[in-house]
């Protein structure tokens, strides 16, 4: 199959229906239609069951929460989807446990049935659909976008949400506003038989990964690529080649995945950038991906740094 039909929250060809998000008597339609879903999120968390995500229809109770008006998803083949911010409910307790990587709280409605629970997006995300994902993707990042972006940048009055939730307008300025999406590159850098991993502090005991980093303003992927690898790993990069991208809504990143071939070996660590980098050979990375390698473990699923590590050990990543 193609490489980007493996990438999480890649495009599950959802028609987004973008001409009508500025037709009121067209949402008003949509909203109205019995077949009109919504996706519940609290506090960036979606609600799913044991079957995937929760989709309720659109006079659930539970969404009798929201203190927005519902963000329009697109048009799936079973109808229209919603995303409804719930983040004011406060759940009577918690359960599960928080650390500085991962919430592994989980939270329970009490009109949602037993078992539908308010989870972390980067854990159930490969449990998810390629549609459910690409849904839950969308809405994560839009909720975001708009609970910190809920002033104008003009003038600093409290903008309104417009436009079926795609733009936020200021009343008084007038000036339109939309969401922002963040250029990322992530690297596959290979010499020989060896490819450059390395991990972030806090990270979890044996977590690598491929290196990333932001693309500054006025900058190319290309030159992206070989400027964080240097700055990171003190590595030079020659070539450089685009394989695949993968929306990555933690909170508003476009991770755009590129190949390039180092042209020094020696590694020296920034340490305000990263804690640790290695050249990892192909044999390691086999013994990584068969979860016996003593000092690495396999890079997270459903991150675009193991869709391409894992072509690059079938030399597919191309």
């Amino acid at each position: 199959m193609p490489f980007e039909d493996s990438i999480t929250f890649g495009s599950s060809g959802l028609e987004r229906a973008a001409h009508l998000r500025m037709d009121p008597e067209a949402m008003a339609r949509l909203v109205a239609d019995p077949a009109a879903r919504a996706i519940a999120f609290w506090r960036a968390k979606p609600a799913v069951s044991p079957e995937g995500l929760v989709k309720l229809p659109l006079d659930h109770p539970v969404l009798e929460a929201a203190t927005e008006a519902p963000i329009f998803l697109g048009l799936d083949k079973a109808g229209p989807r919603f995303a409804y911010d719930l983040s004011g409910w406060q759940p009577v307790e918690e359960v599960g446990e928080l650390d500085s990587f991962l919430d592994r709280s989980e939270q329970q409605h009490p009109d949602l049935p037993e078992g539908h629970l308010f989870k972390e997006l980067r854990g159930v995300m490969t449990l998810l659909t390629r549609r459910e994902a690409e849904l839950a993707a969308a809405a994560r990042q839009l909720l975001e976008w708009h609970r910190t972006h809920g002033f104008c940048s003009m003038c600093g009055v409290k903008s309104d949400q417009a436009d079926a939730g795609w733009q936020r307008l200021c009343p008084s300025c007038g000036r339109r506003h939309f969401p922002r999406t963040d250029p990322v590159v992530i690297m596959l850098i290979t010499r020989g038989n060896k490819v450059l991993v390395g991990r972030s502090p806090g990270w979890p005991e044996r977590m690598y990964s491929l290196l990333a980093g932001f693309v500054e303003p006025g900058e190319t992927l290309e030159g992206a690529v070989r400027r964080e690898v240097y700055e990171e790993a003190g590595v030079r990069v020659g070539p450089v080649r685009y394989i695949a991208s993968q929306p990555w809504p933690y909170p508003a990143s476009l991770m755009m995945g590129c190949a390039g071939e180092a042209v020094s070996d020696a590694i020296t660590v920034d340490p305000v950038e990263i804690e640790d980098a290695r050249w990892m050979g192909r044999e390691e990375m086999i013994d990584v991906f068969a979860g016996t390698h003593p000092e690495m473990r396999e890079p997270r699923k459903g991150a675009i740094a193991h869709s391409l590590l894992s072509a690059w050990l079938r030399d597919e990543a191309r």
